[in-house]
């Protein structure tokens, strides 16, 4: 279960984050975020991380590290799973609307679940796979935190796409061999080494865009 004794531990990340204390109710619906995940990972296994430290560092926190890059949306999460980083980018910006994408129909109900129970508005579950998507308002963004590849990641958001949309790309260790690989019509703006409070390893995010 997840326990008010989290509250101190990610009010710290947050501030960690973004150097300054983080809205309480906005801290309240990430730990309900993470109650309604662990009870339903019981029986839809949306997730292997089942201790709650580390939920809060590898769900909530290591998902928010990418926020300062996030620009007014809207935003795509393609293959969100069960809505990383999505919701929590949601819960932190209100403002923004976020499509949770995910071709697994067990994440889609839970996600909807979360946007009933959280009562949040602005995230907007969608049972589809990214390269057969269509969507009646282009996103500004689209982040995946999810594909094995850079390559295979520009490829399958290429349609949905124009020279001023950002495809953003979470990774573990610096892709410098993933770089070398990517195709001609797509160029790299720019790589940003990310810091997540409490976890000790190498996160960084790869932004790119189409060649005009």
């Amino acid at each position: 279960m997840i326990s008010e004794s989290l509250t101190e531990p990610l009010s710290a990340g947050l501030a960690g984050l973004f150097s300054k204390p983080a809205d309480p109710q906005k801290i309240r619906q990430l730990l309900d975020y993470l109650e309604l995940l662990d009870h339903w990972s019981d029986t839809y296994n949306l997730t292997a991380i089942r201790d709650p430290q580390q939920m809060v560092t590898r769900h909530l926190l290591d998902s928010l590290s990418v926020m300062p890059w996030i620009d007014q949306g809207p935003l795509l999460d393609a293959g969100t799973g069960a809505g990383l980083p999505g919701v929590p980018l949601a819960i932190m910006r209100p403002e923004l609307q976020v499509t949770l994408l995910d071709s697994a129909g067990k994440k889609i109900r839970f996600l909807n679940h979360v946007a009933r129970s959280l009562g949040l508005r602005n995230i907007h579950p969608v049972q589809d796979r990214l390269e057969s998507l269509t969507c009646e308002k282009q996103p500004r963004q689209v982040i995946s935190r999810a594909f094995s590849g850079l390559g295979d990641f520009a490829r399958a958001a290429r349609h949905l796409a124009t020279a001023e949309t950002k495809l953003l790309a979470m990774k573990g260790k610096y892709p410098e061999a993933e770089l070398g690989c990517l195709p001609g019509w797509l160029q790299v703006d720019s790589i940003e080494k990310l810091t997540v409070p409490g976890l000790q390893e190498d996160r960084h995010l790869v932004i790119m865009s189409l060649i005009p």
